[in-house]
């Protein structure tokens, strides 16, 4: 029997039954009652890609143990797996605690995803070095030293694309593709700008979707919950700009476009980068460069 993924179990179940061993960290345990007010337990796994919810029946062998069960707690699920009504299910099931040196590997995900990552990281770190406006250039440098690794341990979103530890440097590195690949074919797009905005648009999701270094259970962050990402990126900039417009006013002085206007462009690249106000963006997009940030960021994410 084959240790997996969730989402090679996933991909697998959709031919028909599989067994196999999967290593999850227990995201939520959920007491509930079926409609005979008999008590199960509802349990959410995660792995480094997916996760996926095991119903514990009262009468099965392993409830009291599933039952007490925290977010802390690292297990091997053994058993058959399928696709049922309600997505991947598991049959015919045991449970054990992984051992410190599983749990580490677990925590450090799958080599080709790391592989990835790491080059998407790499793909970051070089488009923003090739930036040629050393305001954009210095604010994204000074962004990447003071946030990197937070960054990198961040989702892109929770459910919806790249739900994953480091989900968010996937999503911007693509994203800097498509932008490179295009900026040719529209001579009006100012590229430096644009490839600034894909890097902040989402920055405020640091503290919406940031996953903690020993897990993969994304808690909910005051700020990113009563704030926002968008609000929250906004913010950023504007911090950041401050400090290094502070350290930079006599080089920064004669530069062309005006500062001001650089940050106001980048600014309204944040906030209209989901398009319309009903979607949460609080101005819709203005400019070529945001109008192209807006449909790269539509397309990445429905693709993925």
């Amino acid at each position: 029997m084959n240790l997996m993924m969730l989402t090679e179990i996933r991909r697998a179940a959709q031919s028909g039954a599989v067994s196999a061993h999967v290593h999850v960290q227990v995201e939520s345990v959920a007491p509930r009652l079926t409609r005979e007010q008999q008590p199960y337990c509802e349990l959410t796994l995660a792995d480094a890609c997916d996760r996926m919810t095991l119903r514990v029946w009262s009468d099965h062998p392993a409830y009291k143990t599933c039952s007490a069960l925290t977010n802390q707690d690292f297990i091997e699920l053994t058993a058959e797996f399928y696709q049922s009504q309600y997505g991947l299910d598991a049959r015919k099931w045991t449970v054990r605690p992984l051992t410190e040196q599983e749990k580490n590997e677990l925590l450090q995900g799958p080599a080709d995803l790391r592989a990835k990552q790491a080059a998407d990281w790499e793909f970051i770190t070089e488009t923003i070095q090739r930036i040629l406006d050393p305001r954009l250039s210095g604010l994204c440098e000074a962004f990447l030293k003071e946030w990197g690794d937070r960054f990198r341990r961040t989702a892109a979103a929770r459910n919806y694309h790249h739900a994953r530890r480091g989900g968010l440097v996937e999503h911007t590195a693509q994203m800097m593709r498509v932008a490179k690949e295009i900026a040719p074919l529209y001579p009006q797009l100012n590229l430096d700008l644009l490839i600034a905005g894909i890097l902040f648009h989402d920055s405020g999701k640091l503290w919406e979707n940031a996953l903690p270094e020993n897990g993969f259970v994304m808690n909910y962050d005051e700020r990113g919950e009563l704030v926002g990402h968008i609000s929250i990126g906004l913010e950023l900039v504007n911090a950041l700009w401050r400090k290094l417009s502070a350290e930079n006013a006599e080089a920064w002085e004669n530069l062309a476009p005006a500062s001001e206007d650089v940050r106001l462009h980048l600014l309204h690249l944040i906030g209209a980068h989901h398009g319309e106000m009903e979607f949460g963006s609080p101005v819709a997009p203005k400019t070529p460069e945001a109008m192209a940030l807006h449909y790269i960021d539509n397309l990445d994410a429905r693709l993925e």
